[in-house]
């Protein structure tokens, strides 16, 4: 093992990772896969209890995805999707349009969570010049936003440390304050909130709206931004102002599309709103190869409709769009959420998982629990009257990721929260046995 570690620490550029620390910290090793369990060349476990970076929904190993994967290898590979199709990216096309039950019925496929959004930060913005409306140029984002790592997408983020060193590069977007209710932007405690933290955006798009493309927003849960859970209504009324203002509104459900907040799609806990754009990627093949895709309306499709000298054409694509065997894989995961009754199987172990969350309410450390479907989070701090943190310095999350693989735990923390992003099939047992062994860590930093 010792040479496979010293080749890697030679060689590989690890991402959100100091290499200097990598030496003292080394990555682990992981030879083999089965349900919501890691093991490393020593067969030493771990539980995935982050989903591989949200991504895995069914379990590693699954017979069902592994099956699809190999039938297609023997038949089709990889084709340009510039003037070719094939018959998994149509398929899977048709299947993600009935899902949403026709709230979407045009889909572009691309390669990871980043390009989903690029393609509607530009479809959003390209809509305006094919329609004339030249001056819709900007976008409106949540100070506390991730969108991914790409220019565009940095650009409507708000998190500094992922994107600080960058800002020359980026262009300029409106940034509004974000419903992280445990540290209310407006000072208001949560039984008192009226959703004033919606007030700086509706006073933005009513001055702003004629310069404005889009409001894009992560719907019920903020991720990176440490997995902040906001309610519903303010969802809802904010898809209610881009509607009023006649600007679009683009969810990014790349980490919570897949079942992750209880149903298939977090919109679908506000059934009733108006969405242009949904980007999708990470849970889509249950995180065996990579895909994204982007869904958009019928109308915003017909505005880059029409002869080729208009110029209206959509000029954007990546090499691998639409592999198949990649499309193959996100047929077999939507195939198990049908037999295997996911969503429904969920839904009976939520209550049971929020419940022993809220257990840890009583922590010394613990300044706030939140949870929505199989997405939980516990945020440290040093003092719970203040809400004050731990920082940089104290490094509190890392000690407790240090912990958590002793204690057989993948517990990657983002900052001084640490949060569960359990893999749909797991079973009551293994969440008793998570959550047992996460408060013993917690409780042992006292």
């Amino acid at each position: 093992m010792k040479d496979w570690l010293g080749t890697d620490l030679k060689h590989i550029w690890h991402p959100y990772t100091q290499m200097k620390e990598a030496l003292a910290l080394p990555p682990v090793l992981i030879e083999r896969a089965k349900g919501i369990k890691l093991y490393d060349a020593e067969s030493n476990f771990y539980y995935d209890t982050i989903s591989s970076w949200w991504c895995n929904v069914h379990g590693h190993n699954h017979p069902r995805i592994k099956a699809a994967v190999k039938k297609q290898l023997d038949v089709l590979g990889h084709v340009l999707f510039a003037g070719f199709t094939h018959k998994p990216a149509i398929e899977l096309a048709s299947k993600l349009i009935s899902l949403t039950k026709n709230k979407f019925n045009r889909v572009f496929f691309s390669d990871n969570g980043s390009t989903s959004v690029e393609v509607a930060l530009k479809m959003s913005f390209q809509y305006w010049q094919n329609t004339g409306r030249k001056r819709k140029a900007k976008f409106v984002s949540l100070d506390h936003g991730y969108h991914g790592d790409t220019i565009g997408t940095m650009s409507v983020s708000g998190l500094d440390l992922f994107n600080a060193v960058f800002s020359p590069l980026l262009f300029l977007s409106y940034k509004v304050p974000s419903p992280y209710c445990y540290r209310c932007p407006m000072k208001k405690e949560r039984i008192t909130c009226a959703l004033d933290c919606l007030k700086p955006l509706e006073k933005l798009l009513k001055e702003k709206h004629a310069e404005i493309c889009a409001l894009i927003i992560e719907p019920l849960v903020m991720g990176a931004a440490g997995m902040i859970i906001y309610p519903k209504e303010y969802l809802e009324k904010a898809a209610a102002l881009a509607k009023k203002y006649k600007i679009h509104l683009i969810l990014d459900e790349v980490a919570v599309g897949f079942g992750r907040t209880g149903k298939m799609f977090a919109y679908e806990h506000t059934p009733g709103i108006k969405v242009d754009f949904l980007c999708l990627s990470k849970g889509i093949t249950s995180g065996y190869l990579p895909l994204a895709v982007t869904l958009t309306t019928e109308e915003v499709f017909r505005r880059f409709y029409g002869d080729y000298e208009k110029r209206k054409t959509f000029f954007h694509g990546h090499t691998y769009t639409a592999n198949p065997i990649s499309c193959s894989a996100g047929l077999a995961s939507l195939s198990i959420f049908k037999e295997e009754k996911t969503l429904a199987k969920v839904s009976k172990l939520m209550p049971f998982f929020h419940r022993e969350l809220e257990k840890f309410r009583d922590l010394a450390l613990v300044g706030d629990v939140r949870y929505i479907g199989f997405i939980g989070a516990i945020e440290l701090v040093k003092n719970k009257k203040t809400k004050q943190g731990f920082g940089l310095k104290r490094r509190l999350g890392l000690e407790v990721y240090k912990r958590g693989l002793k204690e057989n735990l993948v517990l990657r923390p983002l900052g001084d929260i640490i949060y569960l992003f359990l893999p749909l099939c797991t079973s009551k047992a293994e969440i008793e046995d998570i959550l047992k062994r996460t408060y013993t860590i917690i409780e042992s930093l006292s």
